[in-house]
C-alpha cells in the first residue's frame, strides 16, 4: 500500500527539505489552501478536500470532496479520516505546522488519532520531524542537532533516554513541566527514547 501524504495550507519555506521526504510513489491529498504548494512540491493531487474558504475551488479533473464551512473536522482531520477509510496505514503530514497555533496543535491531534489506530504517522516542517512515541523505542541519530520529548496527553512515565547529552532513566514528564526540550544525541551515537506509559511527542530538529 502506498504512503499517504496530506498537504495542509501552512507555510513551507524550505521546499527542498520537504521534497527529500516525499516520492512519486506517494498518494497525495491536498487540503484547501494546501493546493498552493502543489507546483513547488512538484506533485499533483490524487485527491483534493476542503471547504475552500482559503483557496478558490479548483476546476480540475481530479477527485474533489467539497466540505461545508461549518463542521467539526478541520480539512486536515477529514483528509486523515478519509485516507484511513481508503486503507492507508502510513502517513506523512506536510504544510501542517506554523501560522495559526490552533491549527498546528489540532494537527498534532491528527498524529494522535492515527497512532491510536495503529497507523504509522509523521509530521514535518522546514526544520523538524514529529512523531508519537509510546511503548516502542524511537531512535534519533546524530544527523539531527537536537530533539525534544513533550508530554501531550497528561501522562508520560517510564521515560528513558540513552546515548544523549542529558540521559533519563524511568523519568516522568508532566504537562506543566516540560523539561525534555533540546536534548542532543551524543556524537556518532544513536539516541534511544522509550515511553512506558502514556504518549509523548518526539520532535527531531534537522541540522
Amino acid at each position: 500500500m502506498k504512503r499517504c501524504v496530506i498537504v495542509g495550507g501552512a507555510n513551507i519555506e524550505n521546499y527542498d527539505a520537504v521534497r527529500r521526504k516525499i516520492s512519486k510513489n506517494d498518494y497525495f491529498i491536498y487540503c484547501d489552501s494546501g493546493l498552493r504548494h502543489s507546483e513547488k512540491l512538484g506533485f499533483e493531487p490524487n485527491l483534493i478536500v476542503g471547504d475552500f474558504d482559503s483557496h478558490e475551488k479548483p476546476n480540475l479533473n481530479i477527485e474533489t470532496i467539497v466540505l461545508p464551512c461549518e463542521k467539526d473536522d478541520t480539512d486536515t482531520f477529514f483528509a486523515a479520516k478519509e485516507a484511513v477509510k481508503r486503507g492507508f496505514d502510513d502517513f506523512l503530514l506536510i504544510g501542517t505546522v506554523g501560522g495559526r497555533l490552533d491549527h498546528t496543535l489540532g494537527n498534532v491531534s491528527v498524529l494522535l488519532y492515527l497512532f491510536s489506530l495503529g497507523k504509522k504517522a509523521e509530521m514535518i516542517d522546514d526544520y523538524s520531524e514529529m512523531q508519537i512515541v509510546s511503548d516502542k523505542t524511537a531512535f534519533v541519530d546524530s544527523s539531527y542537532s537536537y530533539f525534544s520529548l513533550l508530554n501531550i496527553t497528561g501522562e508520560a512515565e517510564g521515560i528513558t533516554e540513552k546515548n544523549v547529552k542529558f540521559p533519563l532513566e524511568n523519568a516522568v514528564i508532566t504537562c506543566d513541566y516540560q523539561y525534555g526540550i533540546s536534548n542532543e544525541p551524543l556524537p556518532d551515537k544513536t539516541a534511544e527514547i522509550t515511553v512506558k506509559k502514556g504518549k509523548a511527542l518526539l520532535i527531531k530538529i534537522r541540522r
